[in-house]
């Protein structure tokens, strides 16, 4: 698959994703990428944030595949079988690439967050997934993101010691993620 052949979800995490930020970027660059809004990004709330993806991915009439970062990923796997069931073909849910999830202490630690986002959900995931995480994140042990990706049934991607993958870690532009989603989308059906 391609990306001009299935639209792709971009799930931010807490605080949205800046305009440097690498999701933002790909975004603007991939004509079939659109962002789940939310209400307010500095006060995660599951349900909210849950029903606005719901709400993104119902109705399309191509295979999606959810982009998503940080907090943005524990969205995806709170919504995974509600999205597997709501989304029939052809609008499926084709696969999930999940970057930097946190670990349940550091969304513990997100103000105003709330608490319903722990614990995290442990069922597999009902379409492909990758989880990327780095050796150095701040915001979750790379054991920790290892066993959610284990949990999830997802394939894990080392990053190497790329912090917690966004613009502060000097990921604006991500040419080795750009490259790693190129192939996971390739592999896709």
């Amino acid at each position: 698959m391609k990306a001009a052949d299935c639209d792709i979800l971009i799930i931010p995490g807490w605080a949205g994703s800046d305009e440097d930020h690498w999701q933002s970027r790909w975004e603007a660059k991939l004509s079939t990428a659109q962002r789940v809004e939310q209400d307010d990004w500095h006060k995660p709330h599951l349900k909210a944030w849950t029903e606005r993806l719901l709400t993104a991915a119902t109705g399309k009439s191509r295979p999606q595949v959810l982009v998503a970062h940080s907090i943005g990923c524990i969205v995806v796997a709170n919504a995974a079988q509600q999205l597997a069931s709501a989304t029939a073909a052809p609008g499926h849910i084709a696969g999930a690439w999940l970057v930097a999830p946190p670990s349940e202490r550091a969304v513990r630690a997100i103000p105003g967050v709330d608490p319903a986002f722990t614990p995290f959900p442990r069922q597999p995931l009902p379409f492909p997934t990758v989880v990327v995480s780095a050796s150095d994140d701040p915001y979750c042990p790379q054991e920790e993101a290892k066993a959610l990706a284990e949990a999830w049934d997802a394939r894990f991607l080392d990053a190497g010691e790329a912090g917690h993958i966004n613009t502060s870690s000097g990921h604006g532009p991500w040419p080795d993620g750009t490259l790693r989603f190129a192939t996971f989308l390739r592999d896709l059906k």
